[in-house]
């Protein structure tokens, strides 16, 4: 468990996810990809691609947490999924553009 800061680049010890946070509440978070706990420098994990959290990642979207306190950028994707203490986080909607006439 870690605090996350805003703008902390963070990489998957299982796949090729990189990810940047974007907002963060200030207390201890389990952030995994894979399954496998993320790391400032991508540290191999033993456990391999766990099948559970496998439905990758997209480069780009945001990801955001049940709540909404947290918010991830992915900068490169991957294989892994990524949750918070084994909840999955989820695609963040796209905001719709104001009509221009």
């Amino acid at each position: 468990m870690a605090v996350l800061s805003t703008g902390q680049r963070l990489k998957s010890g299982v796949c090729t996810t990189e990810i940047m946070v974007i907002t963060a509440p200030q207390e201890d978070l389990d952030l995994t990809c894979g399954g496998a706990p993320m790391t400032a420098n991508g540290d191999e994990s033993n456990t391999g691609l766990n099948p559970d959290f496998a439905d990758g990642t997209t480069i780009g979207k945001r990801y955001v947490n049940v709540d909404g306190k947290l918010e991830i950028l992915c900068v490169k994707p991957g294989d892994g999924s990524l949750a918070i203490a084994g909840d999955k986080l989820k695609l963040k909607d796209s905001k719709k553009l104001p009509k221009t006439d």
